[in-house]
């Protein structure tokens, strides 16, 4: 394993432990969530450098796309939550409640 796929698995790692872990506000989650999408941007991003391919992929473009849309709906709904509940501590939350 080199020094670069180390590093690209170790930074989804920390915040997919991140996520698991200190899940007390929703921007931590949305953060989390945000850092996990741009570590495999950028391992999709040097995969043809890695295997020393000519064509360039549209996958991460495309990804960073649905990331974007993805950051855009989740600070919606921050905005949405903190104006409905007063904050946005994931405790607050009830998903069963209608």
């Amino acid at each position: 394993m080199t020094y670069l796929h180390l590093s690209f698995f170790s930074a989804f790692t920390l915040s997919s432990l991140g996520l698991a872990f200190h899940r007390t506000h929703l921007i931590s989650a949305l953060l989390c969530l945000e850092s996990m999408m741009l570590s495999m941007y950028i391992a999709l991003a040097m995969w043809p450098v890695q295997t020393q391919t000519t064509s360039p992929t549209l996958l991460p473009i495309l990804m960073l796309s649905f990331s974007a849309c993805e950051a855009g709906t989740g600070l919606a709904l921050l905005v949405a939550s903190t104006r409905t509940h007063g904050s946005d501590h994931l405790h607050n939350f009830n998903l069963l409640q209608c």
